[in-house]
This record gives C-alpha cells, structure tokens and sequence, in this order.
C-alpha cells in the first residue's frame, strides 16, 4: 500500500571519494530530498545501476519524477562533438534521466527538471545544448559564479532576473511574471522542439524555464529552487504545486 503523503522519484548521481576506494557512491544532495519533504513529498532515490524493466517497476511506484541538478550530458546524446570544457560526464545518469523523461511524457506524471533537469528534459525530445555559455555565447550575462573564490557570493545568491510567460503555468503557480534567480550552470538549452516550450528567459535570452502545455506538470528550470526554499516563496510554491500535482494524479 502506498503511504499517504506522494512517493516522488529522484535519480542519484555518481560520487567519487577516497573514503570509498574511488568506487562510484550513489548519491544526492539533501538539498532536494529536503524540498521534497518540505512540500509533503517523500523522496524516493533510484540508483543508476538497475536495468530498465528494474528501474521500471521503481519508477511505477513513484508518483512524480524530479531530475536534480549535476553534470553535463554526453553531446553525442545531442549530436554534437564534445567541446573544450566537459563536467561530469556520466553515462549511466545520461540514460536513467532520458529513459525516466521519456516515460513521464508519454504517461502523463508529474515531471520537475532542475539546471541539468531542465537540460535532460530538451534532449529527451531531441533538441540540442550550448556546451558552456562563456566561450560560446560571451556577451550573455554570467551564469557561473565562483563561489568558492567569491566570499560574497553563495549558492543563494541571486544572480539574474527571469522573465516568464504570462499565461503559463509557472508563472501562475509562483505568482508573478518576473523573478530573481540563483546561478550555477556553464550550459543551456539551444535548441528546443515541440510539445515542450520556452516559457521563461534570462534577460540576455539565456533559456529558464519550460513547459510541456498539454502535460498535466512538466516543468524544467535553469536555477536551483531547492536551495531558496528557506527564504524564498518562490520556490516553496514551486515545490508545493509540484507535490501537489503527484498527488493529484493518484
């Protein structure tokens, strides 16, 4: 039987330490476990490792999918050599999210990408990324601070403004059209096709936030709202419409 509150599906990630003989550790930031539970969620860590009939049956448990934050995607994945600069590649994440995306869309549940999320969710359609927005894109505003060189900055830090659609359904589920966001990501979304849509940019263009319209959520955002939870109602209504939504598809 499944509990009361919505059972919500978050791929781990690769980590690698000394402590663990640099043997891979799944992981994941309790960043996120903690806005899932803050919303009324339960998190529900799916490790990289299963085969997809096993990550199947996990993921027909869960009630919604949040794709985290993390490393970049394999560009062969998008069509494209790698360029220069690269993070984190991992291959068994890369195909754990755009299995996970794919069923999502297709089953109609409940689907929040975030920074990388966002990036997953593009690819799974078939559109395309900008590698690292510094050397490709330089006069765009930047969107990677140095936190740890910067002593006044954190990862709380509001960095830039993001503009979004009226009429979509984030701007009606955070209230407003204009918003102050944080921002950690080298790479975005270039290229987006359809049914997802561009539903949010930075003030220099930079993609934000997407959409899937005729999806009941599926939803993807460039910056980190699991991190302003605790001071920020913006992303406390974020994390609550999404819970909210995993549980009203039941």
């Amino acid at each position: 039987m499944k509990p009361a509150q919505p059972l919500i599906a978050i791929p781990c990630r690769h980590e690698t330490s000394r402590d663990y003989f640099d043997e891979p550790v799944n992981a994941q930031s309790e960043a996120y476990l903690n806005a899932i539970t803050g919303a009324g969620g339960i998190p529900l860590m799916l490790p990289l490792n299963l085969d997809p009939p096993a990550m199947r049956t996990l993921y027909d448990l869960a009630d919604g999918v949040l794709l985290s934050g993390g490393g970049d995607i394999d560009p062969a994945l998008y069509g494209c050599e790698p360029g220069p600069i690269l993070y984190e590649v991992q291959p068994d994440r890369d195909r754990v999210e755009l299995l996970l995306s794919a069923w999502a869309a297709e089953d109609g549940k409940p689907l929040l990408g975030i920074c990388r999320g966002i990036q997953v969710m593009a690819v799974a359609v078939g559109g395309a990324l900008c590698q690292d927005l510094p050397t490709e894109k330089p006069d765009a505003a930047c969107h990677i601070y140095d936190y740890l060189s910067d002593e006044h900055n954190t990862w709380t830090t509001l960095a830039h403004e993001v503009e979004l659609q009226p009429a979509s359904r984030l701007a009606g589920l955070l209230q407003t059209g204009r918003l102050w966001v944080n921002s950690l990501h080298h790479q975005a979304i270039e290229h987006l096709p359809a049914p997802l849509q561009v539903v949010g940019c930075s003030t220099d263009g930079v993609i934000e936030a997407i959409e899937r319209p005729d999806h009941p959520f599926y939803c993807g955002v460039q910056w980190h709202p699991e991190v302003l939870v605790v001071e920020h109602e913006t992303a406390r209504r974020l994390f609550r419409g999404f819970v909210a939504a995993c549980l009203g598809r039941r």
